[in-house]
């Protein structure tokens, strides 16, 4: 497997890239989420990118507009639908042999590409898409909440700690009676979700980290019964842990074989 640095322009910025090589028509363009560049947290995009070319399959990184190594004015997730749409292009000049591309984002990098109907890729994978109007997620929220007790439930530790009395009630009570607050109504930013979505017609899977209130917030927003959503219990945000990124390699390659 080869890995090769390159650039592209957005206008008159330029952005860095790379290119893991691999013999397959089918390759994977991950795109960055949140100000995160183009290696993720923890280097998972990067570990990730290895694994995916281990298969045969070529993958593409970059860092938009105003983050890492690329120049310009950081728009946001909002503002990078340029971005997305000349990756994408760069992606296909630099590997001509491909000729499907399945698009892989987490948290805005899923709302970018629904917002954008897909952006010209032929399949997505959409993991724990943002649905908070603000740039910041809340730290409680009745899904995040309800996530967690049941967590704690199908724990035998959890049990036992209640059993010689080392919970605080107080504590438990105050959470529970947040947990059955209602949850919120969909935001003005998940029915556009919606809308853009549904201007895509190839294959789409949604992917949720148990652990994460940005998934779990989604789901609470979203229809619970779309097939399509499947969901790694033990995951947190970024598919970190040594099983969650198997997970997460297994749910890819499923859509670049397809």
């Amino acid at each position: 497997m080869t890995r090769r640095h390159l650039s592209f322009t957005v206008g008159d910025d330029a952005c860095l890239a790379t290119l893991d090589e691999g013999p397959r028509p089918v390759g994977l363009l991950i795109v960055g989420g949140g100000n995160e560049i183009r290696s993720g947290p923890a280097g998972i995009q990067a570990a990730l990118a290895t694994r995916i070319a281990a298969r045969g399959f070529p993958v593409f990184r970059y860092d938009r507009r105003g983050i890492g190594d690329s120049e310009g004015e950081n728009r946001g997730y909002r503002g990078a639908g340029d971005d997305l749409a000349t990756a994408l292009a760069a992606f296909r000049t630099e590997a001509p042999s491909v000729e499907r591309i399945v698009a892989y984002g987490n948290c805005d990098a899923a709302s970018l590409l629904m917002l954008e109907g897909g952006g010209g890729a032929d399949a997505l994978a959409l993991a724990n898409p943002w649905t908070f109007e603000d740039d910041e997620a809340p730290e409680t929220n009745p899904q995040t909440l309800r996530a967690h007790y049941r967590r704690r439930l199908k724990s035998g530790s959890a049990i036992k700690r209640v059993l010689r009395g080392e919970v605080k009630f107080g504590a438990v009570v105050k959470s529970l009676l947040a947990m059955l607050r209602p949850a919120p109504k969909p935001s003005g930013l998940v029915d556009d979700l919606r809308t853009g979505l549904a201007r895509f017609e190839g294959p789409v899977s949604i992917l949720i980290a148990g652990r994460d209130r940005t998934g779990q917030q989604f789901r609470g927003s979203w229809p619970k019964f779309d097939r399509r959503i499947a969901v790694c219990d033990d995951a947190s945000h970024a598919f970190i842990e040594p099983k969650s990124l198997e997970w997460l390699e297994e749910r890819l390659a499923k859509l670049l074989e397809e």
